[in-house]
């Protein structure tokens, strides 16, 4: 059954899942800080709105893959925010990367308003985006789970359900991608040592994600480093720089110490300082050729 639903964020990821729930035959009102990014939406048959607000509607549903905290709570609690809008019974899916602290917050003020938050961030780059193949990580109220179960079908291949505690699906994912980021920092760095001593790269890396690691990860990034191909920005060095640090912030919350995502952090922020933050997280490998004295193609 299609119903009417409400979507912010139209940005790398947001645009192609919103595209795909309008494939789907749902009627979806998106908003966009930067309208003109929503406009290929409209043209495909959303409905653009104003306001995030406008996007929302009692007891409705609205979706949301924002870039950070006070994106997050600027659509919620804005002077044009969602959650007055939605009231009681609306659901707000929230695919954003954000801090456990802040998916907990929202929860609890949600539920005060009568209304459901649930978290349900993402696996996958825009191109798995586009072919409906996202994982995602959800946790919150079950009744709302149901609600938008027949919605999920439209952008994601599966779905895990790790139950109701508060952020659960923003742990999820923050250790995702500390270990993504982890991946790219040893491409980075095994690339340098092969190609300094006179190992072709490109070979190198179709080794070994041929054989001992052959999954997504390795052969997406490996392909990236091997080839320093940091353009376009799938996803940018600033939001791997603000994500470990989110790891960081969630580990140092619950007493469990990082070494290996202090480390990345700051592999990040030595790229960020040097005018890399625009280009995608494989320019880690920018900085380790650097440091190894390679040529910087």
């Amino acid at each position: 059954m299609s119903e009417a639903i409400g979507f912010l964020g139209t940005g790398n990821m947001g645009l192609p899942i919103a595209r795909r729930l309008i494939d789907a035959g749902h009627e979806v009102r998106v908003w966009n800080r930067t309208a003109a990014r929503a406009q290929p939406l409209v043209d495909a048959g959303a409905i653009a709105a104003p306001t995030a607000a406008d996007a929302a509607s009692p007891g409705g549903i609205v979706f949301s893959i924002l870039s950070d905290d006070t994106a997050l709570e600027e659509v919620t609690f804005g002077d044009n925010g969602i959650l007055d809008k939605l009231g009681d019974g609306g659901v707000h899916v929230s695919m954003s990367t954000v801090s456990v602290a802040a998916a907990r917050r929202m929860e609890t003020v949600y539920a005060e308003a009568g209304a459901t938050y649930l978290c349900g961030p993402v696996f996958g780059r825009p191109p798995a985006a586009a072919a409906g193949q996202l994982a995602m990580a959800l946790s919150g109220a079950p009744d709302a789970k149901d609600r938008i179960a027949p919605l999920l079908d439209a952008f994601t291949r599966r779905v895990d359900d790790f139950g109701v505690a508060p952020g659960a699906g923003n742990v999820v994912k923050l250790c995702g991608n500390f270990m993504i980021g982890t991946a790219v920092e040893t491409l980075a760095e095994t690339c340098a040592l092969a190609e300094k001593n006179g190992v072709d790269c490109e070979q190198f890396v179709d080794l070994l994600t041929g054989t001992l690691f052959d999954c997504p990860v390795y052969k997406i990034y490996g392909e990236g480093v091997a080839k320093q191909q940091y353009e376009p920005a799938l996803f940018r060095m600033v939001l791997g720089l603000k994500d470990i640090g989110l790891v960081l912030q969630a580990a140092n919350a619950v007493g469990v110490p990082v070494p290996i995502a202090s480390l990345v952090r700051d592999r990040l922020l030595a790229s960020v300082a040097r005018g890399r933050g625009e280009l995608d997280w494989m320019a880690l490998a920018a900085l380790a050729r650097a440091d190894a004295g390679l040529e910087i193609g």
